[in-house]
């Protein structure tokens, strides 16, 4: 009997004599590719298909063979087609079940790729209908989730989960981003963490190389709207806190309640987007273009015609935005300012949440936001526009409240590089968190932030003009804070890891500060806080070596730190005489800081310092090894609250399509 071989959807006889024939399913599609109505002369025409197993190379073929306006001839019998896909979904044999899976992924990449060309037409209304799409994507969402939760194949799952990926695509579409975009970004977050530690993830391998710039920038506006909506929410409720009655009782009694009055000033904050934005740049290292793709401010974009109804806010900010999110957010601090890009709005974001982590959820928030930054930090492109001088913004952070401070006008600030914000950033975090509840595991993070940027300016010899004195005064505040709470916080921490970190920090600016601050006398600034402050390092010295010295379980951390204060010793011990010396030959009893800085500037040669190694070196970011357990419980959090909401969105359309249907 002859052999037969299957190729490109014919049956072929392995003699040449006879004539090809096409296997019955490729002449059902056939049928579907035609104007006419398939079902006519079959009634059982979609009860058969999805009967015969899926030639997904003939139908992808089929629909990359015709153009655009060849596509819309046939959208109704594609549109029928989707919907007993959709039908079938929830038949009991597995064989029609997974027939019609692997027809809608064939469809929906079939499709999306036609969009891909100049047709224009949109990819929901070519596959469902507009009419119907509401009503198919919930049908199509509730089977998904059915199959995924029973017991059942594992194959099955992962063929779902392939199609949801197949879904996601649609953020490179304008119209579909706008209306799909934001659940799409949730879903691909939650995707890329389905049993990550356990399992090779498809989602994990397709985000990390995707490289599509429509859909890499689709996902970036979705990411940047929703965080530019919770920054326009909260600004809305401070100014509503500020001029009401409270903010006149406040006049009237003084500033003492300030700290208590912005507590009360509470946005949810929005893990699910935040998770979203973590994947991306942890895993795609084309992303990284998508922070700095700069966009008018979003405040400035034009209002939709159509009003679309508001979606209320439900805990973590798993409710999307609403669609006309573009037109309300942040407006531009001032009439020059006309462009931002994600990284500034995800600054701004961070910079409210961080606040406050007293807050279960907004510790979480503040957390992930300075991973998101330690993986900025080490990328070589980011740090490039990062300290890109010809790519300069104002950036308005949010700052917290403080009695001693009065709050910085935005007009005054100055247009500078992006990495000057992120050490602003960094800056703020340190002085403004020095409390009895400690969150060392943040204070670690930060730090490593500012030697991550420190790093790379040493290797690229970047001068950046910053305030550097901020940095270095609250970096040594820091100490203070250490060493006046050490009993209370040696309870509960090993504070000499952080101390270490402080400290390096300074023998970095010491030892390479020459190669990357912006001017000599920036150097000699350094020197002048070193000795200017220089109680506050002797008394760290004191401790340190008074531990070390003892058989206690902190003569290792605290010795490391001994051996780290060699050069700032150094530096107190050369020029202090020199200073006294220069004070009572002059007859001065207190030096201005200019004549101090003469003495410095004069004492160089003779001063000698240690060569310290490793000092420009770090440990790479690993999210396996040592952040597995904090993703394990954000997603579970995550998705329990995606759970939750899309409860609840349900009820409140069906609620609306209800009562509008009652309007005459």
């Amino acid at each position: 009997m002859a052999q037969t071989e299957k190729k490109g959807g014919l049956l072929r006889k392995s003699s040449a004599s006879k004539k090809p024939l096409k296997e019955k399913v490729v002449l059902m599609y056939d049928e579907i590719f035609t104007t006419e109505d398939p079902s006519k002369c079959n009634p059982r025409f979609w009860e058969e298909l999805f009967l015969m197993k899926v030639n997904l190379e003939y139908l992808e073929g089929k629909l990359e063979a015709l153009d655009g306006e060849e596509l819309m001839k046939i959208k109704d019998n594609i549109n029928c087609l989707f919907q007993h896909c959709i039908q079938a979904l929830g038949e009991e044999h597995p064989i029609r079940v997974v027939n019609a899976l692997q027809t809608l992924c064939a469809l929906i990449r079939g499709v999306h790729q036609k969009n891909k060309s100049t047709s224009g037409f949109d990819i929901i209304n070519m596959l469902v209908g507009f009419d119907k799409a509401e009503l198919c994507m919930k049908n199509l969402m509730e089977s998904l989730d059915s199959l995924l939760c029973a017991e059942g194949s594992e194959s099955l799952k992962s063929l779902c989960l392939k199609l949801l990926l197949c879904l996601v695509t649609i953020l490179s579409s304008p119209l579909s981003r706008r209306e799909h975009g934001y659940d799409a970004v949730v879903l691909l977050a939650l995707l890329v963490n389905y049993r990550k530690y356990e399992s090779v993830n498809p989602y994990i391998v397709k985000l990390s190389i995707v490289d599509d710039e429509a859909t890499l920038n689709g996902m970036g506006l979705v990411i940047a709207q929703a965080l530019s909506e919770y920054n326009r929410q909260y600004k809305d409720k401070e100014e509503e806190h500020q001029s009401g009655f409270f903010s006149a009782l406040t006049n009237m009694v003084g500033s003492m309640f300030i700290a208590d009055a912005d507590e009360k000033i509470s946005v949810q904050t929005n893990e699910a987007i935040l998770l979203a934005l973590y994947e991306a740049v942890h895993l795609n290292r084309n992303f990284i273009t998508v922070l700095a793709q700069s966009h008018p401010e979003m405040g400035l974009m034009t209002t939709p015609t159509s009003p679309i109804p508001m979606t209320p806010v439900t805990p973590l900010g798993t409710t999307p935005p609403s669609s006309d999110v573009i037109s309300s957010a942040e407006l531009p601090l001032d009439a020059d300012v006309q462009t931002s890009n994600l990284l500034i709005t995800f600054l701004k974001y961070s910079s409210i949440v961080m606040q406050d982590t007293k807050d279960e959820h907004r510790l979480h928030s503040g957390k992930l936001c300075l991973i998101i930054l330690t993986c900025i930090a080490e990328d070589q492109y980011a740090n490039a526009f990062l300290h890109d001088d010809n790519m300069n913004f104002r950036v308005n952070l949010h700052r917290m409240p403080m009695r001693h401070r009065k709050k910085a006008a935005d007009k005054n600030l100055p247009c500078r590089p992006l990495v000057c914000a992120v050490l602003d950033l960094m800056v703020e975090f340190i002085v403004t968190h020095m409390m009895k509840e400690f969150p060392m595991d943040l204070y670690i993070r930060c730090i490593q932030i500012v030697h991550k940027l420190l790093c790379y300016q040493k290797k690229c010899r970047v001068r950046l003009h910053y305030t550097w004195r901020e940095l270095w005064s609250a970096l040594i505040n820091l100490l203070k804070f250490l060493m006046s709470n050490e009993t209370v916080l040696l309870a509960k921490h090993n504070i000499f890891t952080l101390a270490l970190m402080v400290v390096n920090l300074f023998n970095m600016f010491i030892t390479y500060g020459d190669t990357f601050l912006p001017t000599p006398s920036s150097y000699d600034e350094l020197y002048y806080e070193i000795i200017r402050m220089h109680q506050s390092f002797d008394n760290l010295y004191s401790m340190v070596l008074r531990l070390s010295t003892n058989a206690g379980q902190w003569k290792e951390p605290a010795s490391k730190v001994t051996h780290a204060l060699v050069n700032i010793r150094a530096i107190i011990n050369h020029f202090n005489p020199k200073i006294e010396s220069y004070a009572a030959v002059n007859h001065i009893s207190q030096l201005s800081e200019d004549q101090v800085l003469e003495v410095v500037r004069s004492n160089y040669d003779t001063l000698t310092l240690k060569l310290q190694d490793g000092l420009d070196q770090y440990e790479r970011y690993s999210e396996q090894h040592k952040e597995a357990a904090f993703f394990k419980e954000l997603v579970r959090s995550i998705s329990i609250n995606v759970r939750k909401n899309l409860a609840f969105n349900t009820l409140s359309q069906e609620l609306l399509l209800k009562e509008f249907s009652t309007i005459s």
